[in-house]
């Protein structure tokens, strides 16, 4: 109950929870947990999956399984194409060795930041920042796999998968792809979290690649 009740003051807070502080605010990368309750409650929620990718994750330095994804490559191809080369590591730079950084239980799992590995940096294979493709797939629960951004245009290498339910954010984060497989180690990641986001261990992606 005390943490339904953090979570619900969090929600009615002006701010939405905040990355790490560093002495660049305006590179900080976040997912609102408020505003757009109302918006986007329906739309298409999936589309055709084109390519697969898999990170393989450890908590505290033991193996916790795999993750597969699902990209939707024929519905925003420029951010599947930057999702898909950053796990490959084919641009010199990838998700490899990086860690999820943001952790809030029933909200979402953040990673991808392997610049500042808190929040406040990342790249993409286009550049700093690329623009939202489009936001033709909303928010569709637990397994959501969605861009992180400092507001609009602001894409870099940060993503976050759902752990349930957000359709607030439909039309402020692009979803490109869902969790085909693995949801198990999404939720031993979850239950690393915490109330503010702060992981109780440290959840990395040790490996990662094209399926």
């Amino acid at each position: 109950m005390k943490g339904l009740l953090v979570l619900s003051l969090l929600a009615l807070s002006v701010h939405s929870f905040a990355p790490l502080r560093t002495t660049r605010p305006l590179a900080n990368t976040q997912v609102k947990m408020i505003g757009g309750f109302f918006q986007g409650f329906f739309g298409q929620k999936e589309a055709e999956v084109t390519d697969t990718v898999y990170f393989d994750i450890s908590i505290d330095g033991e193996n916790a399984g795999r993750i597969e994804m699902g990209l939707y490559g024929s519905t925003v191809p420029k951010t599947v194409e930057n999702f898909k080369q950053l796990c490959t590591g084919s641009p010199g730079f990838g998700y490899k060795g990086t860690i999820f950084h943001r952790i809030i239980p029933g909200f979402m799992c953040q990673g991808g930041d392997m610049t500042n590995f808190n929040g406040t940096g990342g790249k993409s294979i286009y550049g700093a920042r690329f623009e939202d493709e489009n936001f033709d797939i909303v928010h569709g629960g637990s397994g959501t796999l969605s861009m992180a951004n400092a507001g609009p245009n602001t894409n870099g290498s940060q993503f976050f998968i759902c752990t349930a339910d957000t359709p607030w954010l439909n039309g402020k984060h692009v979803v490109f792809g869902k969790v085909t497989n693995g949801m198990d180690v999404v939720k031993k990641i979850s239950f690393m979290g915490t109330e503010f986001g702060k992981p109780k261990a440290e959840i990395k992606v040790v490996e990662c690649g094209v399926l």
